[in-house]
């Protein structure tokens, strides 16, 4: 573990997390956020604009001779997780980090355009795939036309363009393609927040973004920085969940005697304040290692993926339970923390995937005893 990974924020990061919260906390009301689930998402396209360019944040990772802002994974692990905490139905995670990391490698157009806030981009690729291997090829003809069939994709129905990969003689090509040119299946997703859709591509021109030299490096680069940062969103949903259930036990009364009294609770409480403060310092480790280029980040990513996704599930379930009757209600906002909590943890890889990566870093076998 390397030493100089600082873990509490920097003065420009509380001051990047408090402007991201407060706008948050004017524009992204919980009711506004649930409405997704029956199909209403005029929320996303609301909060992403100021988000995107009052704040400045659609490129936050792109260096500024490119039109970025020149932040680094720092910055934006304490973006996500503040859209965390707010359950924010926003692109950020899919066209911010994973496809503007993707992009980087090119020297398309694309890069300024999503910079500046103008063009959301998604890659077509399945919201679990946690490697190369993973994504699906798409077919190009003779005339350089794409087709083929894209399962479970996130961020795509909020995109304009979406990035499709192709084999090539030499490597995988990233090719752009028009949203408007393919077909659109939504699909009812467990969290609606981040709703994922299947894509159908027949006979769709698509023009290059990175070159086949540079495909494969940038598509392992763009997914594994999904992964490191995903660990900060997963952060602040347990977050989210651990303060709203310690103050809901403050008030809330039994026999007389406030919940938040007894002993037992206390002890569940204190469990998980311990489980997120080190879910919290994963995620921040592996951020920093990715800021500093530090050899290592792919230990941290690991680490912080497998940790993070499964204590955001268990605050979440804790929260539904310790806030009895009200947390089943669906005008209460729980669900929907739950719902974010238990779709994060399969995306960009399981907390299996991760422990068993993790285990191949470090020459530790899993195999029985």
């Amino acid at each position: 573990m390397s030493d100089d990974i600082l873990l509490l924020d920097t003065d420009v990061e509380t001051a990047l997390r408090e402007a991201v919260r407060d706008l948050l906390a004017e524009r992204c009301d919980p009711a506004a956020v649930a409405a997704a689930y029956a199909g209403d998402f005029t929320l996303t396209q609301a909060l992403w604009r100021p988000i995107a360019t009052e704040l400045g944040l659609a490129g936050l990772l792109i260096p500024e001779n490119r039109g970025g802002a020149g932040g680094s994974a720092r910055e934006a692990a304490v973006v996500l997780e503040e859209l965390g905490r707010y359950a924010a139905p926003v692109p950020f995670l899919t066209s911010s980090v994973i496809a503007a990391t993707i992009l980087l490698a090119g020297e398309s157009e694309l890069v300024g355009e999503l910079a500046a806030g103008e063009t959301v981009a998604a890659l077509l690729a399945p919201w679990s795939a946690a490697a190369v291997e993973q994504i699906p090829l798409l077919d190009k003809d003779s005339d350089g036309r794409l087709s083929g069939r894209v399962t479970s994709v996130a961020g795509a129905l909020e995109s304009d363009v979406l990035l499709a990969v192709v084999r090539t003689a030499a490597g995988l090509e990233v090719h752009a393609l028009d949203k408007n040119a393919v077909t659109v299946e939504p699909v009812v997703s467990l969290d609606m927040t981040r709703p994922l859709v299947d894509i159908t591509v027949d006979a769709v021109p698509g023009r290059v973004v990175v070159e086949a030299a540079a495909g494969s490096e940038a598509l392992r680069a763009g997914l594994a920085t999904g992964a490191a940062l995903l660990a900060s969103e997963q952060a602040g949903i347990a977050a989210w969940c651990l303060d709203n259930t310690v103050q809901y036990l403050k008030l809330r009364k039994q026999f007389g005697r406030v919940v938040g009294g007894f002993q037992s609770l206390k002890h569940r409480l204190a469990d998980l304040f311990v489980e997120l403060e080190s879910a919290r310092a994963a995620a921040r480790y592996a951020a920093g290692t990715l800021a500093a280029g530090d050899p290592d980040a792919e230990i941290a990513t690991a680490v912080a993926a497998a940790y993070c996704g499964e204590i955001a599930v268990h605050a979440a379930e804790e929260a539904v339970q310790l806030h009895g009757g009200i947390g089943m209600t669906w005008e209460y906002p729980v669900h929907l923390y739950l719902k974010r909590a238990k779709a994060d943890q399969i995306a960009l890889g399981s907390p299996a995937r991760h422990r068993a990566a993790l285990a191949g870093l470090v020459d530790l076998s899993l195999g029985s005893a």
